[in-house]
């Protein structure tokens, strides 16, 4: 046979697939298994932009899919913050703060962050700190950098705040330049680490190789363009060399969580930490602050719901709160507890995830919490994307373990715009949002920073009138 016959073969087994696939979407059959739904295959569907009864792919309202959906509340009007907390949960756009339950407990909502950003305002305080905890929602300090930027803008502080050793997403983050060899060995939730090793707040440990470095620059940003106050994190050390650019320095330290301090000189703006020591002595990683303001810590940790924080040491936790202190601490997950977008009981998750908020309130017992309420989250029904109905029982379980712990507590879902929002954010003029119906792409994080910096100066604002 000669080659040119054979040349033939990829173009016709082409042509054959795409038939039978065209053919495929033409038989009109779903079946459901459990909480799967498999539909019919459409190959056309991106192609149409109109039909008798308009078959593009958008938002269906359905509220009866919204598990959890107190009717009876009193919904919030010109988004005003409600100190009786009679909105409806499901529907305001504001933080709700809550009193805690527990007797003698004086912690409500944001109180104490409400108040610590009053006295940085009138000079009576340096530093306020946030730490903000999530999944991939703000991997490469999506929200957290815009969030971050307007706080420093308002309320002083210039610098990015706490960087882990390595990182999956060093080449993604805009907010800092961040190079490093790769024979660190990385510790983490989902890696089994030895007993003999204590995770950082971020989730991760790192442990030198045999010639282990690691880079950090300033990017040409306002606030982000030079480093000042530099602290290195690390865990127990005897007597442990390393050199930061050219100049040694000696690490030592019995706690879970010890901190070296450096001012950086402005005639090297990058900053380059060489480990010289004789044994894998842990590190968390480095921070990064300038002056008196506020500064949020991005602990992004891909593919976790949040329960993954209950392998945390609390000696770690008190050690940490001690040498970097929190005013402010943020629990933003969600994203991947809607694995299954038709599941609506949630009790699995609810369980773990109050034993998370009560051992972390019991080891940040002066700290304010903020849980943020998932995001919308849409999936494919027949021919529409729809919001997913577990998204409504979710919240629902979110609002719980907030007014449970004595917490504020912030509906994404709501602020977004309810249900249905995420179609809009994916199919919009703007597009705000990834093509999984999940994700905010940069430009929606920046949305939802600026969201939820709106949602904390109308509490900062209520909370200065008399």
């Amino acid at each position: 046979m000669s080659g040119k016959n054979k040349s033939a073969y990829p173009f016709y087994i082409i042509v054959g697939t795409l038939i039978c696939l065209v053919g495929l979407s033409q038989l009109n059959y779903t079946f459901s298994y459990k909480d799967f739904q498999f539909r019919k295959l459409d190959m056309l569907s991106d192609l149409r932009t109109s039909s008798p009864d308009k078959q593009k792919l958008t938002a269906v309202k359905d509220s009866s899919k919204l598990s959890g959906l107190d009717s009876t509340a009193t919904p919030a009007k010109n988004n005003i913050p409600n100190p009786d907390n009679t909105h409806d949960f499901m529907s305001y756009s504001g933080i709700m703060e809550y009193a805690s339950p527990v007797p003698g407990d004086t912690i409500v909502g944001m109180k104490h962050f409400l108040a610590v950003l009053k006295e940085l305002k009138e000079g009576k305080r340096r530093k306020v700190r946030i730490a903000y905890f999530g999944d991939s929602m703000i991997e490469g300090d999506l929200i957290t950098g815009d969030l971050r930027d307007s706080l420093q803008s308002f309320f002083g502080g210039a610098g990015v705040g706490f960087v882990p050793v390595t990182s999956v997403v060093a080449s993604f983050r805009t907010t800092i330049t961040h190079t490093f060899s790769t024979d660190w060995k990385d510790y983490h939730y989902k890696n089994a680490p030895p007993a003999s090793v204590t995770l950082g707040l971020s989730g991760h440990t790192f442990l030198p190789g045999g010639n282990s470095w690691v880079k950090y620059s300033p990017v040409k940003k306002p606030r982000l363009d030079k480093f000042r106050e530099v602290s290195v994190l690390y865990g127990p050390a005897t007597a442990e060399t390393i050199n930061i650019n050219d100049k040694a320095y000696t690490l030592s330290g019995s706690q879970p969580v010890n901190r070296l301090d450096l001012e950086q000189d402005t005639a090297q703006p990058s900053l380059m930490l060489r480990y010289a020591g004789n044994t894998a002595m842990p590190f968390y990683g480095v921070c990064f602050e300038s002056g008196n303001g506020v500064y949020v810590d991005n602990y992004s940790f891909r593919g976790i719901s949040g329960v993954e924080l209950g392998h945390l040491s609390a000696d770690m936790v008190r050690r940490m709160q001690q040498e970097r202190p929190y005013d402010l601490v943020v629990m933003h997950y969600g994203a991947n507890v809607l694995f299954r977008p038709e599941l609506t009981d949630y009790s699995w998750y609810q369980r773990p995830m109050k034993k998370v908020m009560d051992s972390l309130r019991q080891d940040l017992p002066a700290t304010s919490f903020l849980i943020i309420g998932t995001a919308d989250k849409s999936y494919r029904k027949t021919d529409k994307y729809i919001t997913a109905p577990g998204v409504g029982a979710l919240l629902k379980v979110q609002h719980e373990l907030a007014a449970d712990h004595g917490t504020a507590y912030w509906n994404l879902f709501a602020a977004m715009g309810g249900e249905g929002s995420m179609v809009k954010w994916v199919e919009g003029d703007t597009v705000l949002a990834n093509k999984d119906y999940t994700h905010f792409n940069r430009q929606g994080a920046a949305r939802v920073g600026a969201l939820l910096y709106k949602a904390i100066m109308n509490e900062y604002r209520l909370a200065q009138q008399p």
